[in-house]
């Protein structure tokens, strides 16, 4: 029987798969190995991290001159007083108004005064005592306070030139009035509409300051008709003062005496214990934010701090200054703080303490982006470099971090490019994206950049921005790190914008390794697993030329390398490798060995000239010893594209050639690459003219050579060479000569039950060997007794099936025993039984 030639796989069709267990048995990682066609796996380009933090990096784009700067003085100077004023809800009447008298009725005639200020100690005494109650019910009994000494009153006033006013604003009604108004009663639905605006009248007048013009003692003789409207402006005028009252006595009692201490203390330690204190008495006294009265005087306070020469102060203040709302100027010098503060590395551990992240995280979700697009940029600067720190890292995800930066990176996509404020816009990006390339180490994480559509938002910003080299740099990293992901992967293979956007920065910045390889990279995570994404890489107008263009550029990059070191006469270190030019071949190669995995489209570069004779001129000018992996993906893609018989075929053309290339890799010191060069042996010996150079260059001794390396993985290629050469009747012969029937056996009793497809590939090699057998005996010679056991074992199923496997594995092996190893073992049993005289009496050693 006239045995047909045989590739390496088993399988005309290289993507069948099997359904087989989830736990990989040690057949089923052998067979993957063994794949006619492999994809190329590869590291993921290494990012070194800055010698120190800055808002753009060593390698940034960006003139000196055209970037905002990481290094800037900042003083107390550098914060604007006339932007720190409080918000308040009602008009403040000039101190010089005249009251008008104001009547609500035609028929009514009576008059409103102003309330006075204390005329005299008792009054003062009756205040103080007002103020010290309502202070017991806000402090909720913590502080006590029996009067305010005249001394500290006088000092305050002559502090500050508006402190008599305040006062005088602030003065409360007197008890009887307080009391008669708590004891009015006033229905919900009634005080629901008055402010639902039914009386517009009282409101105006209530803008003008009336709410100052009121005399409480007169109130009860107004008209029945406006009495339940008295009512509720006489609570809410009451509620206002006595918020404005307690808000005054605990500025005095608790804020002001905090400020002192500021202004008079030296000790850094005891400024920032002091800082702390003031943070936790404007929380508990709910005076954070722009509606404090006193935010002014306490703004100038810490402004003038900020001379002080001491991160862990200047931190304190950044965390103060950021909960007061400040904006305009002063929220920019309090972001270039927080930027100063984290730009020191050795400020983490402080960083981490006092939760500025938060108040960071804050400013990004509440300010605005156009007006406050520098303050952001520094904000977002200090941001990126917190993000350099592992548990800070943790803490920015926990906290939502990522879906801010998108809902940021969405804002800024939406600026288009003929805005004032795009540029500038730019610089921030930089930032953002920088965070989020760190953040993408993290699973939680990559999971919530996978939920908020990250992929299509980079996507945009990639299109707009394809000018600025820092941006696509960095979203390019985030892909690179992202795409080794499963999930993330098939989110950007769905994405069909990213193929052409990934070729026009192929094209644009060529040149740009750091980038260029990162592209690569992603490309062949995405065509590594997906043939959808083969197929709409492949058909981008261009792609395969881009890919041809990059490979002759570093090549020529490479080689001028490898020239420049040898004209030195090797001297010095020897260089790095892979080295950034053979970094960018490794992983283009791989794209290219991925790419043909893909039935049509491995046919058409199959038949690609360029492509085979750049993967040709790889293996030409470099050795195993310069590049190991490079050297292997090139061979590694030859042996893909040997695998398609197409007309026009360049590697058919070039096979010859491919031999010699192959016999230098074959001769080497490492094995992976000996494996590499066996297996194109294996589908180049289909041609009788390989078969032949074999021959005459004694492949086939080192074939059966490394049938006793002891190697499932190495003697399966092996054989598959040797399979080859017994198709031709005339170079059987050399197996007998050179013990290539002993080994081969030996191999079958070594490796039968564990590997089936090894098994069967000795079977159908010796099968061919014995084609013209006259005499079991004279074809097999001393081995043929032990072969006739050891088939006649292995086809034992009962014997070779091992039942204590669990169903799942029991059954993989049952199919690739059944589908394989059993009919060629059958036939070949056969063959040799009815030629062989007598039983054999060897024994065969138990599996």
């Amino acid at each position: 029987m006239q045995a047909s030639k045989n590739k390496i796989t088993k399988n005309a069709e290289p993507f069948y798969r099997l359904s087989v267990p989830k736990q990989k048995t040690s057949s089923e990682i052998i067979n993957e190995a063994r794949n006619a066609l492999r994809t190329l796996r590869t590291q993921r380009p290494f990012t070194p991290a800055e010698d120190q933090r800055k808002l753009f990096g060593s390698g940034s784009s960006r003139a000196l001159q055209n970037r905002p700067p990481s290094v800037f003085s900042l003083h107390a100077s550098s914060f604007d007083l006339a932007e720190s004023r409080p918000l308040s809800g009602v008009r403040l009447s000039p101190l010089d108004h005249k009251p008008i008298l104001v009547t609500f009725a035609k028929d009514e005639d009576s008059s409103i005064s102003l309330p006075k200020p204390p005329a005299d100690a008792a009054e003062v005494r009756k205040v103080s005592s007002t103020r010290a109650r309502l202070l017991r019910r806000t402090s909720q009994g913590e502080e006590k306070l029996d009067s305010e000494e005249p001394a500290m009153m006088n000092n305050l006033c002559r502090s500050n030139n508006n402190c008599l006013a305040e006062q005088r604003s602030f003065t409360p009604l007197n008890v009887e009035s307080r009391r008669l108004l708590h004891n009015e009663r006033i229905s919900r639905s009634e005080r629901e509409d008055f402010l639902k605006g039914t009386e517009g009248k009282f409101l105006f007048q209530l803008r003008r300051g009336s709410d100052e013009m009121k005399k409480p003692d007169t109130s009860s003789s107004w008209p029945r008709s406006t009495g339940w409207k008295r009512r509720v402006t006489g609570l809410e005028d009451e509620t206002r003062i006595n918020e404005s009252e307690e808000e005054e006595i605990f500025w005095h009692v608790k804020i002001l005496p905090i400020l002192h201490e500021l202004e008079k203390e030296d000790d850094i330690e005891n400024l920032c214990l002091a800082c702390t204190k003031l943070y936790q008495a404007l929380n508990e006294g709910n005076m954070l934010g722009k509606r404090f009265k006193r935010r002014s005087v306490l703004l100038k306070t810490l402004y003038k701090l900020v001379d002080v020469d001491s991160d862990p102060l200047c931190l304190k203040l950044a965390k103060i200054i950021l909960a007061m709302k400040v904006d305009g100027k002063n929220l920019l010098s309090v972001c270039k703080l927080a930027f100063k503060i984290c730009r020191n590395e050795k400020n983490d551990c402080i960083i981490q303490n006092d939760r500025l992240l938060d108040c960071l995280l804050e400013v990004l979700r509440t300010e605005d982006l156009q007006k406050n697009n520098e303050a952001l940029l520094y904000c977002m600067g200090a941001i990126k470099f917190m993000s350099g720190n592992a548990v800070l890292l943790n803490e920015m995800a926990n906290k939502g971090a990522v879906e801010m930066f998108l809902q940021l990176m969405k804002q800024i996509n939406n600026i288009k490019e003929n805005d004032i404020h795009f540029s500038n816009l730019g610089h921030l990006l930089v930032q953002l994206t920088a965070s989020l390339r760190n953040l993408a180490d993290l699973p939680p994480a990559r999971r919530q950049l996978l939920c908020n559509g990250a992929v299509s938002e980079l996507c945009v910003a990639l299109e707009q921005r394809m000018n600025d080299k820092d941006v696509c740099t960095y979203i390019v990293r985030i892909f690179s790190k992202l795409s080794s992901y499963n999930d993330f992967c098939g989110a950007l293979a769905d994405c069909s914008r990213c193929y052409i956007l990934f070729l026009a920065l192929l094209n644009k910045h060529q040149k740009q390794q750091d980038l260029v390889i990162r592209i690569i990279f992603i490309l062949g995570n995405l065509t590594a697993k997906n043939n959808q994404a083969r197929e709409q890489f492949f058909k981008e107008k261009g792609s395969v030329n881009t890919l041809i263009s990059l490979f002759q550029t570093y090549r020529e990059l490479d080689l001028n390398a490898q020239k420049w070191y040898h004209e030195r006469g090797g001297e010095g270190k020897h260089p790095k490798h892979p080295s950034e030019a053979e970094d960018v071949l490794i992983k283009l190669i791989r794209v290219l060995a991925n790419l043909s995995i893909h039935p049509s489209i491995g046919a058409a570069l199959a038949a690609a000239h360029r492509v085979v004779e750049l993967l040709v001129t790889v293996l030409e000018y470099k050795s195993v010893d310069d590049c190991e992996e490079l050297v292997i993906s090139a061979a590694t893609t030859i042996n893909n594209l040997s695998y398609y018989e197409v007309k026009s075929s360049a590697v058919q053309d070039k096979k010859l050639h491919i031999a010699e290339m192959l016999l230098k890799l074959l001769m080497s010191n490492s094995m992976d690459g000996v494996v590499e060069a066996v297996r194109v042996f294996g589908n180049l010996s289909r041609y009788h003219e390989i078969c032949d150079f074999i021959i005459l260059k004694k492949i086939h001794k080192f074939m059966i050579a490394l049938l006793d390396a002891k190697n499932q993985d190495v003697c399966f290629s092996a054989c598959g060479v040797l399979l080859n050469l017994t198709v031709d009747k005339n170079k059987r012969a050399f197996l007998m000569e050179e013990g290539g029937i002993g080994k081969l056996v030996d191999c079958l009793q070594d490796f039968g039950p564990a590997d089936w497809q090894l098994a069967c590939l000795i079977c159908k090699t010796l099968w061919n060997y014995s084609e013209d057998i006259t005499s079991a005996a004279s074809c097999f010679g001393e081995d043929t007794d032990t072969l006739l056991v050891l088939l006649t074992s292995l086809l034992d199923e009962e014997l070779v099936l091992d039942y204590s496997l669990n169903r799942d594995s029991r059954d993989y092996h049952k199919l690739y025993w059944e589908r394989e190893f059993k009919p060629v073992a059958e036939k070949l049993l056969d063959r040799i039984q009815s030629h062989h005289s007598f039983l054999p009496t060897v024994t065969i050693t138990p599996f």
